[in-house]
Order: C-alpha cells, then structure tokens, then sequence
C-alpha cells in the first residue's frame, strides 16, 4: 500500500501543474478581442480536458508585445504561464526593439504552433484597377497610401515588401490597429491594406473591401480568385503571421511534452478547427517543428528589416495598444 501510495505521490508531482489548484494562465500580448486572443481563448478551452486544469487567458498588452513576452520569460518554468504570441509580437518586435531583455528564441520553449495566415492585400474597391498588375503600375502613375497598425508591425513589413519587390512607393499611414484603418478604406481616405485575413473576410465577405493579392505561396480556400504573389513571380514577396504557444525556457521536458499533446489534441478539436478554417489559418506544427520555425524567422528577419528601411528602435516600451 505504501509502495502505491509513493507511487500515485509520484505521478501527481510528474504532472505538475495540471493538478494544482492554481490555473495554468495564458498570456497573450494584446488587447481582449483581437485575432490572438480570440485564438487563444478559443484554444483555452479545448485544452482543459486534456491537460486536466483550469486555464484562464489574461491579456498583458503594450510594447508590440514585449510587456507580455517579458513578463512570460520571467516567469517560473513550471508550466503554469504560457504565451501565446506570433510572429509579429513574438520574432518581430524582439528583433526591432534591442532594449529588450529576453531572446525570442534562447528565453522560451516552443510547445506548438497552431497556424500560419498570409497576408491579404485589400483595396477600395473604387480604385480604378483590376488586378495587382494594375495596381503596380497605378502606383508608379499617382499617389497611393497603405495603412498598418504602427510602425514595425506585421501590415507595415508587408506594405513594404510590396513597395521593395514591386518597385512602388505607397505611402505608408500607420495607424493604432487595424479595426480603425477600415472605415477610412472604405471611405477612400486610404487606398489599400494588407492585413492577416481574420482581419478582412468579413468585410471582403460583405463587398465593402475587395481583395488584391495574397501574400504567400497558396491562394486562400475562401478567395479561390485571388492570385497570389509567389504565382505572380513575386517570390521574395510573402508575409505570414503564425500563432503559437511557449512557455518559458527551462520546464521540464515531460511538462512540455503534456502541454504539446494537449495542445495538439485542442488544436483538432472541431471549435479550433472551424475558427482557423475561417480564418485561413492552417500548418500546425509539433513542439520541435515550432521551435525550428521561430529560430529561423529570427534568422531571416534581422537583416531583412533593415533592407526595407524599417530599423531598430531602441525606446522603452509604449503603453498598452489596441488588439491586433
């Protein structure tokens, strides 16, 4: 009996913290309502069951980022706080910002990616062009804008990456998030956007915003229309955002190893798969993979930044910004 008794004893300090009376918290990095959170409440509660604990989401938003990143690299490496960034938040910002203390790769474990989107070019739909050809050429004719969500953000990587590759200069209008840029497309006061499509389809879906080009290799199943820029021969020209879970270097590798298979097994669930079937998001990777994933696009996003003229700020962290 007592042999059993270690035994059960045993079992319950492997799992950790999924039978502590403490919830296991996710953090996400931005304000309450946008596309990572949404994701990640969604995900919360797929994986209560399979991970046998309580999750709560808790939104720590501010710095493009980095007052959630940070805050979760600090945290105990016991499973208890995860992170739910992506690429902008996570890889991005790290990246333009140096000040900042954690290492988006060395300070955290990758338990799994969920999905990738590209980005979606969106355009007033009285703009007098067809396709993104004419676009390119309308551009080099007039002046055009494109609107981001700030400096350094994923939509202003991607309106560069249009300018650079297409030899274009559209004017760049950072604004506070996407949400807010909308209305002023639609009114013409801007002429297109490219943002993540949980963003657009809905008003693409309505007719108040048509779709360009896609930013990546493969065309959206809801826009089986809309070409995309690799097919265009724009290779160098794809911007995708991913979202994923972490937690803190240094939990020990069962820990993960539960973490990854509950997510994997919410990330299947039916919820989880029609909210990323809406939102075009697709590619889930196992820990190894994600973790692969963000050691490259750190690789690849460090000198490529500075090629599209957007430098490192060294500038303590902003307040607390809209959902993104």
């Amino acid at each position: 009996m007592r042999r059993l008794a270690t035994a059960v004893l045993l079992g319950l300090i492997g799992f950790g913290p999924v039978l502590a009376d403490e919830p296991v918290k996710i953090i996400v990095p931005f304000a309450a309502g946008g596309p990572v959170d949404t994701m990640a409440r969604i995900l919360a509660q797929e994986m209560q069951g399979p991970l046998g604990a309580t999750i709560v989401v808790e939104n720590r938003a501010g710095g493009g980022g980095v007052i959630a990143a940070d805050f979760v690299s600090r945290a105990a490496p016991d499973g208890k706080t995860l992170l739910m960034g992506s690429q902008g938040s996570h890889v991005i910002t790290a990246v333009l910002q140096p000040h900042v203390k954690y290492d988006p790769v060395k300070s955290f474990d990758a338990i799994a990616m969920v999905g990738a989107s590209p980005t979606l070019l969106v355009a007033n739909p009285q703009l007098p062009f067809k396709d993104f050809k004419d676009l390119v050429a309308l551009a080099k004719t007039r002046h055009l804008s494109y609107a981001s969500a700030g400096p350094g953000t994923t939509m202003h990587i991607a309106g560069e990456l249009i300018n650079t590759g297409a030899g274009i200069k559209i004017a760049h209008v950072p604004y506070r998030g996407a949400a807010p840029a909308l209305p002023d497309l639609v009114a013409g006061r801007i002429d297109v956007i490219p943002a993540d499509p949980p963003v657009l389809l809905p008003m693409v879906q309505a007719g108040q915003i048509r779709p360009v080009v896609v930013l990546g290799v493969n065309r959206l199943a809801s826009l089986p229309d809309t070409p995309t820029t690799v097919e265009l021969g724009y290779s160098g020209m794809v911007m995708e955002n991913w979202y994923g879970l972490l937690t803190p270097a240094g939990v020990p590798a069962d820990m993960v190893k539960k973490l990854e298979a509950a997510a994997l097994t919410a990330i299947k669930s039916a919820a989880v798969q029609e909210h990323m079937k809406k939102g075009e998001i697709s590619g889930t990777l196992n820990s190894a993979e994600f973790a692969a994933r963000i050691a490259k696009d750190a690789a690849y996003w460090r000198p490529m930044l500075p090629k599209l003229g957007i430098v490192a700020v060294d500038a303590p962290a902003p307040a607390a910004q809209p959902a993104r």
